[in-house]
């Protein structure tokens, strides 16, 4: 049966490519591992080696202002713009292998502005803060006090560095400046301070200001020791060498200087032409770093301020250097740039720098893509599609790996590996090759290139420009059909690049060009398109080949795809019918079969898919160009379609051919072409889902969205099939073996497994078949092999029980055996146990608390509800008991009545009342002494009455009915008729019955109070 189900499709997703890094603070642990960068309102924690996100910090809803990472990685503090710092711990998880557990311990208000920079000292014990409002604070990070407040003028501080002095006393007093020399030696005569930190003495703390000036804080003193007042714009990196006793500053000024420590006099000024971001020590202070507005990373000799790196030329904008980020020990530094790229720099060409001599620019070890901005498109790359090329709204195309993460491994999923740079514009369309060797994109620059990709050698190259449209490019396509196995051109695709391409413009035409076998820049003159075609009306926004490259189809903003032949470019059809403009369109792969449409099935030349701002898709049949089937079920437009791949002949009798689509209300989904239904919908994007792609052999689909994520849904349909009729089998066999358990009277299996199983109705009848036998002596729930169950149950299996006694408790029907199980529980274990049960994923309702809380008050109202039955059977008892003393009289003669059921006796002093007094409180009375019999059934009127009252009963019974009868209550006087006569012989058992159970409702009642009491 399994084997003949149909396929449930089901995509799940695998991967994710999301961004790490949107602007702000970056910061790095010693062992350069961690790596801690701000995603607006949030901050991540990522592993620099693997790429995977280790620890992701929900923020207080303002946008972080600066954050820092302590040297040994021990805490992680964020400021906000909502004025507050908070310090959190960081720990490795012991459950996952380099996964961080954080935890906040402190949340502080530092400044009565935002703090705009923070420093670390290289102890991981203080912390500075600095802000707009100019003071700098220094901070216990374990204690979370402030140990120094220094207040400067009310300027911006910009910059903040930790260092520590190589000098003594007498040190001490050279290391100050010439003003304050006077000053600190009547201090050193004086007897100094028994509670300062001699530890402390060589501690200073500089400060860079929005002014040009740099500010040496002396920690032990807490005084200024000495103001460098040389730059002329904002300081924006300050540095210590230990070795070269020397601080450096960098400005905004265009200048870096160095500063001696012993004077601090100016060792040397020199101008780097450009506006310094960052800059620090390198190699013990021998080489100095700077970046800037340029774009690159410049090395320069400390002693001789010369620069030994080669002139290199400016970059963009977008490149510019914002930050960069050394340790002492480690052997590359990271620079961050203004795209939100990072690049690792190999420190190494440092080692063997001869004197007099440059350097090539440091080569790059790494490149981090912080965000990948709105990705517009996407494909796959190589022949086992292990690269994927993003058009990422920029000039460049981003090439990213799709290898397996390993430990220590440079590649790793989605690792940036090279970008394509030659457009002067934003890239919006890209197509791919059969080979995967060959990218063209078109771009808003009005042209098109052709790339070579060649992973092996670690070449990317433009092989091709193609210039000639008047308007920005939208639509580009290549043939996909490979060339014959044995032709030169499938055994060496990177000698052999396509024959042609075709594009579509906003000028509204089509081109096809031949590609020339040789690069561009050996070609005699620039390509020249093969033929040019007025198209459409409006922007051409898609193209697509045919599997026999023998057609093209182009979609257009004026609601219309043409087709057209690819040799002669003349038009063979127009698929009408889109209520908006077209933004994709899909020929149907290779042997494609025959889809049966709205009318009729489609066979001849082919199929095409389509996607439209109408919110649609549709399957047109190009014999007829006539709509097949449209799909319908997105909110917004349809901004990209595919097909999926085509099923095994095999299994196409249980697989229909589907088709995925991806729209602007940022969902995908996935629809079966036979029925025209959602077989279902993915869901991971925040916004419009631009670019959409299937692996030609896994079937997993790849997503990009403008919320700069990549999303790769793993096709389970097998899998997800083998799981269902696995459990489905399983199912039935653990049925089978509860029933064999009943039967065989194993109750503690029985509990068990109908617990793991969640089959409440079972478990329920389990109970009640316990409870309404024949109780053993002694057992607390009527059977002692369940008592001793019960009472050995672990904590998952307690609270599962209590879920259900719980719901059982609602209903007065099965209330009896809830209590009388939920009071075995009670006398099985003490208050403490209850109350502690250590139960993962209780929350919310299902939390112990609210099963308790939702025990005990219907367990009061159960207890209440008994209490009014014993003292209403009061009633029943003393209407029996004068039944009882009364004779056979004549109906007619004897009995009269008068307004309201009161009978008056020949016997006048004898007047009582013998029935209730209205018809609702007969029926009051009826729904006591059926309840009575609810309570237990086996009570049966006719075993327990005396043979010679019955008679009389019968004749009194038929008296009231006779009445009843009278008032037009027929039902009420045949019930009446049919209870009265056990009412009698069972009013005391039922008494005592009653009474049990009250007894057992104030034992339960009083144990949940003990209970809910120890958990509040």
């Amino acid at each position: 049966m399994a084997n003949k189900a149909s396929y449930q499709t089901t995509f799940e997703p695998e991967n994710t490519i999301q961004p790490i890094y949107t602007g702000g603070s970056v910061a790095l642990d010693l062992s350069g591992r961690i790596l801690a960068t701000t995603l607006g309102e949030d901050a991540l924690l990522t592993d620099l080696n693997t790429g995977r996100q280790i620890a992701r910090i929900e923020g207080d809803g303002e946008i972080i202002s600066t954050l820092t990472l302590t040297p040994s990685a021990s805490h992680l503090i964020i400021c906000s713009r909502s004025l507050s710092m908070r310090i959190y711990t960081l720990k490795p998880s012991p459950a996952a292998a380099f996964t961080i557990n954080y935890e906040l311990i402190r949340t502080l208000k530092p400044h009565t502005t935002p703090v705009v920079v923070l420093a670390v000292d290289q102890t991981s014990t203080l912390l500075a803060t600095g802000a707009a409002d100019g003071v700098v604070k220094v901070w216990d990070i374990w204690g979370g006090y402030v140990t120094h407040t220094f207040r400067g003028p009310n300027v911006l501080v910009s910059a903040l560095h930790f260092f520590e002095l190589v000098v003594h006393i007498t040190g001490e007093e050279s290391a100050m400046s010439e003003r304050n020399r006077m000053k600190g030696r009547r201090k050193v005569e004086e007897s100094e301070d028994k509670n300062k930190n001699q530890a402390a003495r060589g501690f200073r703390l500089a400060s860079g200001s929005q002014d040009g000036k740099v500010r040496i804080w002396d920690l032990y003193e807490r005084n200024c020791a000495s103001v460098l007042d040389s730059h002329v714009s904002e300081v924006r990196a300050l540095d210590y060498s230990q070795e070269e006793n020397a601080l450096l500053t960098a400005s905004r000024d265009k200048t870096i200087m160095w500063w001696d420590a012993k004077t601090w006099k100016v060792r040397k000024v020199v101008p780097v032409l450009e506006e310094v971001e960052a800059a620090g020590f390198l190699k013990s202070g021998i080489f100095t770093y700077t970046g800037g507005a340029t774009g690159n990373v410049r090395i320069w000799e400390s002693g001789s301020g010369r620069e030994i790196t080669e002139l290199q030329p400016r970059k963009s904008e977008a490149e510019t250097i914002v930050d960069v980020i050394s340790m002492q020990n480690l052997s590359f530094i990271l620079s961050v740039h203004a795209d939100h790229t990072m690049v690792l720099h190999s420190c190494n060409p440092l080692d063997h720098v001869a004197s007099s001599s440059t350097i090539l620019p440091l080569p790059q070890i790494k490149r981090i893509s912080g965000t990948h901005d709105e990705i517009i498109d996407l494909g796959y790359l190589l022949p086992d599609q292990s690269l994927l090329a993003l058009a990422t709204n920029s000039e460049d195309i981003r090439i990213v790996s799709l290898a397996s993460s390993t430990v220590d491994s440079t590649e790793y999923f989605g690792a940036d590996v090279t970008q394509l740079r030659g457009h002067e514009d934003i890239i919006i369309c890209l197509d791919i090759d059969w080979s995967g060797h060959w990218i063209a994109t078109g771009a808003k620059d009005n042209t098109a290139r052709l790339w070579r990709i060649d992973l092996a050698n670690a070449s990317f190259s433009c092989h091709t420009v193609f210039e000639g449209h008047a308007g920005s490019l939208g639509a580009i396509a290549l043939p996909r059909i490979p060339p014959p196995e044995s032709s030169p051109a499938f055994k060496s695709p990177l000698d052999h690049p396509p024959e042609y391409l075709l594009t579509g413009s906003q000028d509204r035409t089509i081109k096809r060009w031949d590609i020339p076998k040789t690069e561009g820049t050996n070609s005699q003159k620039a390509p020249r398109a093969l033929y040019t075609r007025k198209a459409h009306d409006k922007d051409i926004n898609a193209l697509d080949i045919n599997h026999n490259s023998q057609i093209f189809a182009s979609a257009s903003q004026d609601k219309t795809v043409k087709v057209w032949s690819v040799e002669e470019g003349e038009v063979q059809g127009v698929l009408r019918g889109h209520r908006r403009g077209i933004w994709s369109v899909k020929f149907a792969p290779k042997d494609t079969p025959t889809i049966i449409g709205e009318t009729g099935p489609a066979a001849g030349k082919g199929l095409v898919l389509t996607g439209s701002g109408d919110k649609t898709v549709k399957i047109w049949n190009l014999s007829d160009y006539s709509c097949l089937r449209t799909f319908e079920g997105h909110t917004n437009s349809i901004l990209k379609v595919s097909w999926l791949n085509i099923p095994k002949p095999e299994d196409r009798g249980r697989r229909h051919v589907k088709i995925v689509s991806a729209g602007g209300d940022g969902l995908v989904k996935v629809w079966d072409t036979s029925t025209g239904e959602v077989e279902c919908t993915l869901d991971n994007h925040e916004d419009r889902v631009w670019a959409l792609t299937v692996h030609p052999s896994t079937n997993m689909i790849v997503s990009g969205s403008g919320d700069s994520t990549v999303t790769f849904w793993k096709d389970t349909t097998l899998s997800t099939q083998a799981a269902s009729s696995a459990a489905a089998t399983q199912f039935v066999e653990r049925e089978q073996e509860l029933q064999n358990y009943i039967h065989a009277g194993s109750y503690r299996s029985a509990i068990t497994l109908a617990l793991q199983l969640n089959h409440p109705a079972r478990l329920l009848s389990l109970f009640t078949s316990v409870v309404t036998a024949s109780p053993e002596e002694g057992s607390l729930c009527g059977l002692g092999a369940v008592d001793d169950i019960l009472s050995t149950l672990s904590d998952e299996q307690i609270f599962s029980l209590l879920l259900r006694l719980r719901d059982w408790n609602t209903n007065a029907r099965t209330a009896p055996v809830s209590q009388r199980i939920l009071w075995t529980l009670m006398k099985s274990y003490p208050a403490t146990r209850l109350s502690n049960l250590k139960v993962r994923g209780a929350q919310g309702q299902n939390s112990l608390k609210e099963v308790l809380d939702a025990l005990s008050v219907y367990t009061e109202r159960h207890y209440k509800r008994m209490e009014e039955l014993v003292d209403e059977s009061f009633l029943v008892e003393y209407t029996l008991r004068e039944m009882d003393g009364m004779g056979v009289l004549d109906v007619e003669e004897e009995m009269n009545l008068n307004g309201g059921g009161r009978l008056i006796a020949q016997d006048q002093d004898s007047i009582m009342t013998y029935l209730p007094h209205s018809p609702s409180s007969t029926h009051h009375l009826q729904e006591i002494l059926s309840q009575i019999h609810a309570l237990n059934p086996s009570y049966s009127a006719a075993d327990f009455e005396p043979e010679e009252t019955k008679s009389r009963r019968l004749h009194f019974a038929a008296q009231h009915a006779r009445e009843l009868l009278a008032r037009g209550s027929e039902n009420k006087a045949q019930k009446y008729c049919n209870i009265a006569g056990g009412c009698k012989a069972n009013s005391q058992d039922a008494y005592n019955f009653l009474t049990q159970r009250i007894d057992e409702y104030k034992i339960v009642s009083r144990l949940m109070n003990g209970v809910r009491g120890v958990v509040h």
